[in-house]
């Protein structure tokens, strides 16, 4: 069964985001026992781009201080880590070589945001996914545009090629934007900058919370 599972390039890639995983948790073990405030705030921005998003995480990145060599290459890595876990289990589960009850429903919204805006995406091919993955809105980004990827037949390098990059470069956009306005932010007030963080936090609310109800509404709809 475990065989099977890491046979194919999607399960290599499970295979490599699982090692990852394995990595920053022992990292953030042993910086734990050595550190603890200091890793705290990292421990803390991981925790916000996985339940919020990748703004929300580098907001408060730059907001404790930071500066881009610490907020860039940590939120690379936990996207990374997504799209190398998240992407393949979808793939590994529609294939029917892993069953997970607990993951069913993400699954199924994660099919159903895929499905959705697949076929706009298509039209446009790799660019499509591109533009996709790079704008910041409801069920977007890196894992979603990985599904679709897949759901529209791109080949499953060039599907986590694009993916990547595109993630990548939102990223990099990102954090120039967030520590100008954090650097701005300071200037006005010292708290400022948790303000601003406070505020991201509020737009990437509501934008999920308006995203969740589209989303229940059109499954609601008649046929």
């Amino acid at each position: 069964m475990h065989e099977t599972l890491f046979a194919s390039t999607e399960g290599r890639f499970l295979g490599a985001g699982l090692a990852l995983t394995g990595l920053m948790l022992l990292a953030f073990g042993i910086g734990w026992h050595l550190f603890p405030d200091r890793i705290l705030p990292y421990a803390i921005m991981t925790g916000l781009n996985l339940i919020i998003g990748r703004e929300a995480g580098m907001s408060f990145g730059y907001a404790s201080g930071f500066g881009h060599a610490q907020v860039v290459p940590l939120n690379i890595l936990i996207e990374t880590i997504q799209v190398l876990v998240i992407y393949p289990l979808f793939v590994q589960s529609t294939r029917q070589l892993i069953h997970l009850r607990t993951l069913q429903p993400f699954v199924a919204r994660m099919q159903r945001a895929a499905e959705s805006r697949g076929g706009t995406v298509k039209k446009f091919g790799i660019v499509g996914l591109f533009v996709f993955v790079f704008v910041p809105f409801w069920m977007t980004g890196p894992v979603v545009g990985a599904i679709i990827g897949f759901l529209i037949g791109l080949r499953p390098w060039a599907n986590l090629a694009v993916v990547l990059v595109s993630t990548y470069v939102a990223i990099g956009i990102w954090a120039l934007l967030l520590n100008e306005l954090n650097v701005w932010a300071s200037t006005v007030n010292q708290f400022a900058p948790y303000a601003l963080f406070l505020a991201v936090i509020l737009i990437a609310a509501a934008i999920q919370f308006l995203g969740r109800h589209h989303e229940r509404s059109a499954r609601n709809e008649p046929d």
